[in-house]
């Protein structure tokens, strides 16, 4: 038969919350958590219930150093109270929350994607450690975090990242030789983004990654480097005059006439020349970055700066389609980026469009 929860402890809790002193309280919150911890795998979920609600009400009492020491007691343990560890995990003191964010395997994928999403950045980094992360939450990650967030979700192999998330984390990664090393030894990176990655990478950080990697990997980056190597230096599109159309496109902008009908239309009618120079006049871009863009092997990024512009789904579908490609787009590839446009945010876009304005490294 469980044991039953000390009543003597139970029956000194009100008296300790309303008269007892600060460490009154800690002490029989100690108590409670020491009698929970030796008995409660063997209680059943009314007896644990008691016990959480004990806690709760003890722990909304006592200063944040000792909800911190709670927490990280209750962290690791799968049998911990539910309604405490939500408490916990909401706390806006990270020395209190970080432990359960981090452990408590009592938090749910909709809890961690509700708290990462309102929460600061210290919150963040303790989820983006958690083993086994859903991408549902890491595209939340992704979407908010600051660079050291992004470096330690990219360190968590367990963490489950989508296609939507990679072209965002890629796109981060720029010139951080650390983030790149970090993405380019995880064995889940497609090869299409491994192949953007070790593009852009400088020879020093494309040797780290050789000397560093598994065996498989190390052959996959050889062979990746190979193949860029082999393409005969630079493939950006030969630099041409866009003044002509410039004028007429920035025109068209002045008279509330540039929008996502008019890009359609020119997708359309295959003039690319507009295409470019509206994508980057909506995006306040330089016309020669839209334009490697867009004419660049990557049709993936090209739904980055038409999210940024808010553009409709049928106008990226016929700039994906209609697009001056040696092979057209296939429909598993359409069908692919629509997915991926619906899930790419509208935050993430016009942010990754400003890194690229910055550093201006598409396609180099």
């Amino acid at each position: 038969m469980a044991p039953q929860p000390d009543h003597s402890i139970i029956a000194e809790l009100e008296d300790a919350v309303r008269n007892g002193s600060p460490a009154e309280r800690v002490e029989t919150l100690r108590q409670v958590t020491n009698l929970f911890l030796h008995d409660g795998a063997r209680l059943n979920d009314e007896q644990v219930k008691v016990f959480d609600d004990v806690m709760c009400l003890l722990i909304a009492r006592v200063e944040s150093r000792a909800r911190a020491d709670f927490g990280k007691r209750l962290a690791p343990v799968a049998f911990a109270p539910p309604g405490v560890i939500q408490r916990l995990a909401w706390d806006d003191e990270i020395a209190v929350a970080g432990d359960v964010l981090a452990q408590s395997s009592r938090l749910n994928t909709s809890t961690l994607v509700e708290i990462a999403r309102k929460k600061g950045q210290a919150h963040l980094l303790a989820i983006s450690g958690r083993s086994n992360l859903p991408e549902a939450v890491t595209d939340v990650i992704i979407d908010r975090g600051e660079q050291r967030v992004i470096k330690k979700l990219a360190t968590n192999s367990s963490a489950r990242i989508s296609e939507a998330g990679y072209t965002g984390i890629v796109a981060r990664a720029g010139d951080d030789d650390e983030l790149t090393e970090i993405l380019g030894l995880r064995i889940d990176l497609p090869l299409r983004f491994l192949r953007d990655l070790l593009r852009r990478a400088s020879d020093a950080v494309r040797a780290r990654l050789a000397a560093i990697a598994s065996p498989e990997l190390r052959e996959e980056i050889k062979r990746v480097l190979k193949s860029i190597l082999g393409e005969g230096g630079d493939d950006s599109p030969l630099a041409r005059d866009f003044g002509d159309v410039e004028k007429f496109i920035k025109l068209k902008k002045e008279l509330n006439e540039l929008d996502d009908a008019a890009v359609y239309l020119f997708a359309e009618a295959g003039k690319f020349d507009e295409v470019i120079v509206s994508l980057a006049v909506l995006n306040d871009a330089p016309t020669d970055m839209m334009a490697r863009l867009l004419e660049g092997p990557r049709a993936d990024l090209i739904l980055i700066p038409c999210r940024s512009a808010r553009l409709n789904w049928p106008s990226v579908e016929s700039i994906l389609r209609n697009r001056p490609m040696p092979a057209p787009i296939n429909e598993q590839s359409v069908a692919l980026a629509q997915r991926d446009y619906r899930k790419l945010s509208l935050e993430t876009a016009q942010r990754t469009v400003r890194f690229w304005q910055l550093h201006n490294k598409i396609g180099k």
